[in-house]
């Protein structure tokens, strides 16, 4: 059973008449009525009764009516909805991102896909790289925004860099200033400071103690645990420091004070990763696309 010959045996059925249906579905009319003989052949039952030139439905046909114009119109539907998927009109993207890529990369990017494609439904999963890379091998994100270099070993992801961003220290503007002259500090002048730690597992964490350790010392945390927002809140109480990525430092207003660290410094590359053996859905392509274009230009 086809749908053509589903559609055909509709035209008919409304029209009483095998020409004008023909001429409804826009076929020759032998050739709409060899379809609904193949038809009536599949299923065992003449669908028209055809006496003396009158064409009514039989038993058969009236019941087969009713359930021919539903799966016509599911099969419709079904088109329509991938359709609109291909349109960008329907549709979810699953991104994973890190805190503070939440917090100062994403929102703006994330707003301008939103008013650009309304009808996609954006899942957002917040996370360290490690995290983020397992719930990619498991297929539960699409894309995800991690920190180079990858956790070895990992899952086979392709990954495209999108920009090294400075770390710089935040302190509360009532407390001293970090460093000899309060311009810029040095890593090795955090060992005379009380620390504000992220959580075990965030990325920004591991940076700042490896960078803390090469310099010689092991840092002091004044509190530790605390996502993103907790971090900033406790640097502004005052309770210590804290290195953050300046585009978050940047976001959080003037109720902070930002010091940038002392050349070489110390810097994240970001990078947006997706599966290697699985291509992302269109409407993930397309917010990686405006993803990157913004740090291009930006």
């Amino acid at each position: 059973m086809q749908l053509q010959q589903l559609q055909y045996f509709v035209a008919v059925a409304e029209t009483r008449h095998f020409t004008r249906a023909a001429e409804q579905v826009h076929v020759a009319q032998p050739s709409l009525s060899q379809q609904i003989r193949a038809l009536e052949r599949e299923l065992g039952a003449e669908l028209f009764s055809r006496a003396r030139g009158n064409i009514a439905l039989t038993d058969a046909g009236e019941t087969l009516l009713p359930l021919a114009r539903r799966i016509l119109a599911d099969a419709d539907t079904a088109r329509q909805e991938v359709q609109e998927l291909g349109r960008l009109e329907r549709g979810r993207v699953r991104l994973g991102a890190t805190p503070s890529l939440c917090t100062g990369l994403l929102p703006d990017v994330l707003r301008a896909f939103h008013d650009r494609y309304p009808g996609i439904r954006l899942l957002i999963e917040e996370g360290g790289s490690h995290d983020l890379v397992r719930e990619l091998a498991r297929g539960a994100l699409d894309l995800a925004l991690v920190v180079l270099p990858l956790p070895s070993p990992s899952p086979a992801l392709t990954t495209l860099e999108l920009l090294r961003e400075d770390l710089v220290v935040v302190s509360s503007p009532d407390a001293p200033a970090p460093g000899a002259r309060g311009r810029s500090v040095r890593v090795a002048d955090l060992q005379r400071e009380r620390l504000v730690m992220f959580r075990h597992g965030y990325d920004l964490r591991e940076l700042t103690v490896a960078a803390c350790r090469t310099a010689g010392f092991e840092p002091d945390f004044a509190v530790e645990g605390g996502e993103m927002d907790a971090v900033l809140g406790f640097v502004r109480a005052g309770l210590g420091v804290a290195v953050v990525p300046r585009m978050v430092a940047t976001r959080a207003g003037r109720d902070l004070r930002v010091t940038p660290l002392t050349r070489p410094g110390l810097h994240r590359t970001i990078a947006l990763a997706h599966r290697s053996d699985v291509a992302p859905p269109r409407a993930a392509r397309e917010l990686q696309r405006m993803l990157v274009e913004t740090n291009v230009s930006g």
